[in-house]
């Protein structure tokens, strides 16, 4: 495939893993992330110290299940895929905002076409509080 074409079934198919991201994030259900995450995905971020912190999929998924739903607590929606970029028919990296307030993420996702399917293997953000 030639740089910057994407073929349209993978672009479907990588759209509609990250729209049950953002799904499951809004309305904090762990089985929508589950099935979006490749269960060895980490999330990365930059602590306020600098450091990188490291959180593994089973621990994200745990802090989800305790806490509020964004959906039940009358937060309007507010996310949009801004980019994604594909590296042949098996890699893809997509841009994304989302917003749990106070907190707005820009996340950038990195998807592998797995024996299962497309799949989110990790996810580096950044935060604004606001």
């Amino acid at each position: 495939m030639p740089e910057g074409s994407m073929s349209l079934p993978a672009l479907a198919a990588i759209e509609a893993v990250v729209r049950t991201y953002l799904d499951g994030l809004y309305e904090g259900d762990g089985a929508k992330i589950s099935a979006a995450f490749h269960p060895v995905a980490h999330l990365y971020s930059v602590a306020k110290d600098g450091t990188v912190a490291d959180l593994p999929r089973a621990q994200w998924l745990e802090w989800m299940a305790a806490r509020q739903k964004p959906s039940e607590m009358g937060f309007q929606r507010e996310d949009r895929v801004l980019a994604i970029d594909m590296a042949g028919e098996d890699a893809a990296c997509v841009k994304v905002n989302c917003c749990i307030p106070p907190r707005y993420f820009t996340d950038y996702l990195l998807l592998l076409k797995t024996g299962e399917g497309w799949k989110i293997v990790s996810k580096s953000f950044h935060t604004d509080v606001k």
